[in-house]
């Protein structure tokens, strides 16, 4: 007879049967009985969530309170999750999306796409953006390996949202913007963008039909508008959608995944300013699944930002320089311009050529990229040039200074200047007999400047020219290159030594030399006011949209030189002489101020063959300068040619500018 006994199994087993029978009664004894009050309360609570209200951007505008950058109210289409089906339901998403979708392109508007995969022929294959590849694949995302074909990635895609019914190119449209939910984390808090700008036709069939678009919703929104969207693109720069990388470093500021940011120009390095204060949204899901919405704080649009800039002036800079590099070459020429304040280092107008239209900025981006000719290169702040004989002031400074020279010393040109074993020539071989500083300022005397370089040698010369900004950035609030002082840093960098023939062609601006247009002007303006060099800037003040206050940028001295007002006094009136009989004197002859200049040629390679780049700094007026104008036009042949636009600049200003209608104070026309 078998024993009736329990093995020591079965009990342990019956033991945690009983445990867990326990466990379940008591904890329903504790819901039910004990903290009832409390579970019911919570199942009857309303949720809440606050979802952010994007603030416009504050205004931009020019010294006189003319409009640059504005706002216009537009539409764009969002996804509201506290409407749209839950992730779960694949298939209602996908039906609300695909007539979604078939609305915008009946209607002809663009819709978000940033899926990295296309169809080409039968094939699907990569984008060109391996950065968005590899986002798609990391495991916030698709979860694949790195070596995953641009086909695991589409089936994974298919099967993460259900697009198993839908032919390739449906499945990659759906995709593109079930994508950006995951991407940009959708949810209640966080509504995503589908479709930016859209008509009103659009706005109201969404409207009329909240079935077909269910979780769509309209969000008014301020788009940037330009006044003349060819003006100033270099100086304003542009906006864009904040990227992942942004996103993560700002989002403790405020900042949502969805937001626009400053790209360049203006518009990013015054971000803090222009941004404004987002306003909130509190929406309300009560127990039974109803949806409220209430604004509890109002949206402050962004500080405007007053510029240094005229608008007019920047207007006939950009024509004029323009023009006259088309007349050098419609195919080739290029170049800038950059007036300055001699005495604040406000600059009121700086060009660069070719240029580009900020309307057609995101639409044409491609194109504009791989344009030989580079547009978007901003040749004013970033171009580096060697300056040639418009370098030869600071020279005259620096050896007057040092005692190499005074008012009186000569040296003779005989048109080619014998260094050991290398000729130097002067410009055009001319011979200019004997010449003492001014007259070799008047007429680009090579000889006499090739002296001076070997007397002050390299290190002097340098120290000058570091005086005068050259080769340093200016201050300027957006980005701009620190160009290059030749001597033995430059070689060393060029993996070359520095040779003693390289001393004398820096004395007339060759060599290493390399500045920026804007380095020139605030160079030209330093001799200008007699050794006060000023940093450059844009920002001329900011007003507070919530109080109406006025902050003002003032100015900042970066050195003031010590070099005597003599020595000065000297130099300018050599390039009061360039103007007065040296080869601009026939157009500057025709104006009622009085101004100095220098003109410069330097020498470049082009296409295998060598070409000059033509140069001219010039300030106005002499006796008592105001503003400094540098220009190059790149294969230009000479700095003259560059005369008639300082010449109609000078007249503009001087025709809008008189004592009797002095310029209004910033904070009084914009009250």
């Amino acid at each position: 007879m078998k024993s009736r006994h329990l093995s020591s199994r079965s009990v342990i087993a019956v033991f945690l049967v009983l445990l867990v029978m326990f466990g379940f009664g008591f904890k329903l004894y504790d819901i039910e009985v004990v903290n009832n009050k409390f579970y019911t309360e919570q199942n009857s609570t309303a949720k809440t969530y606050t979802v952010p209200i994007e603030a416009a951007r504050g205004e931009i505008v020019d010294r006189n309170g003319n409009p640059l950058v504005t706002n216009r109210r537009g539409n764009s289409i969002i996804l509201n999750a506290a409407y749209f089906p839950p992730r779960s339901d694949n298939e209602a998403r996908n039906t609300i999306i695909l007539n979604l979708i078939k609305l915008f392109e009946k209607n002809g508007e663009e819709y978000v796409n940033n899926l990295p995969l296309i169809l080409e022929g039968d094939s699907i294959v990569f984008t060109d953006d391996e950065k968005a590849v590899a986002t798609m694949k990391s495991k916030d995302m698709f979860n694949l390996q790195n070596y995953a074909t641009a086909q695991n990635c589409y089936d994974a895609m298919v099967e993460l949202y259900g697009l198993e019914n839908c032919d390739t190119q449906t499945a990659l449209k759906i995709g593109g913007i079930r994508y950006e939910l995951t991407r940009l984390l959708f949810s209640i808090e966080n509504p995503v963008t589908i479709a930016d700008d859209v008509s009103n036709e659009t706005v109201a069939a969404i409207k009329e039909d909240s079935v077909s678009y269910l979780g769509a919703d309209i969000e008014p929104i301020a788009y940037r508008e330009y006044t003349d969207p060819e003006l100033a693109p270099h100086i304003l720069g542009t906006v864009r959608k904040i990227n992942a990388e942004e996103y993560s470093k700002l989002k403790e500021s405020g900042y949502g995944i969805n937001d626009t940011i400053g790209e360049s120009g203006i518009e990013a390095v015054m971000e803090s300013d222009l941004r404004g204060i987002p306003g909130e949204l509190t929406v309300t899901i009560d127990s039974e699944g109803n949806v409220s919405e209430k604004i509890t704080k109002n949206p402050v649009q962004g500080n405007t930002v007053v510029l240094t800039i005229d608008k007019d002036l920047q207007r006939l800079a950009q024509e004029k320089l323009r023009d006259t590099c088309n007349e050098v070459s419609a195919s080739s020429s290029a170049g800038a311009v950059v007036v300055e304040s001699v005495n604040s280092g406000e600059l009121l107008a700086a060009a660069s050529y070719p240029t580009y239209n900020l309307n057609d900025y995101y639409d044409n981006y491609s194109d504009l990229m791989n344009n030989s000719r580079q547009p978007l290169w901003n040749r004013f702040a970033l171009g580096l040039y060697a300056p040639g004989s418009t370098f030869k002031p600071m020279m005259a400074c620096a050896a007057l200074e040092e005692g190499i020279i005074d008012e009186n010393t000569t040296f003779t040109c005989h048109g080619t200047w014998q260094y050991y074993d290398i000729t130097f020539k002067c410009l055009n071989s001319n011979a200019h007999g004997r010449e003492n500083v001014k007259q070799a300022l008047r007429d680009s005397c090579n000889i006499f400047f090739y002296n001076v370089a070997d007397r002050l040698k390299i290190t002097k010369m340098n120290e000058y020219g570091s005086m005068f900004g050259l080769g340093e950035k200016t201050g300027v609030e957006i980005n701009e290159a620190s160009g290059v002082l030749a001597g033995l840093a430059s070689a060393e960098r060029y993996n070359r030594k520095w040779q003693m023939g390289d001393t004398i062609q820096s004395g007339i601006g060759q060599s290493d030399n390399l500045f920026t247009p804007l380095q020139l002007a605030n160079y030209c303006a330093t001799v200008a006011n007699s050794g006060t060099r000023y940093e450059l800037h844009f920002v001329k003040s900011v007003i507070n949209t919530y109080d109406g206050s006025v902050a003002e940028t003032g100015y900042t001295v970066a050195e003031e030189l010590p070099i005597s007002a003599g020595t000065f006094s000297i130099v300018k009136e050599g390039m009061r002489m360039v103007a007065t009989s040296g080869a601009p004197a026939s157009v500057f002859g025709r104006l009622d101020v009085d101004v100095a200049c220098k003109t410069g040629t330097s020498q470049v390679r082009q296409n295998g063959r060598i070409v000059n780049n033509g140069f001219l700094i010039t300030f106005a007026p002499y006796e008592s300068p105001e503003i400094s104008i540098a220009s190059v036009i790149e294969l230009a042949g000479s700095g003259t040619s560059t005369s008639e636009i300082t010449s109609s600049i000078i007249d503009y200003y001087y025709s809008n500018n008189t004592d009797e209608t002095p310029a209004q104070q910033t904070g009084v026309l914009l009250d």
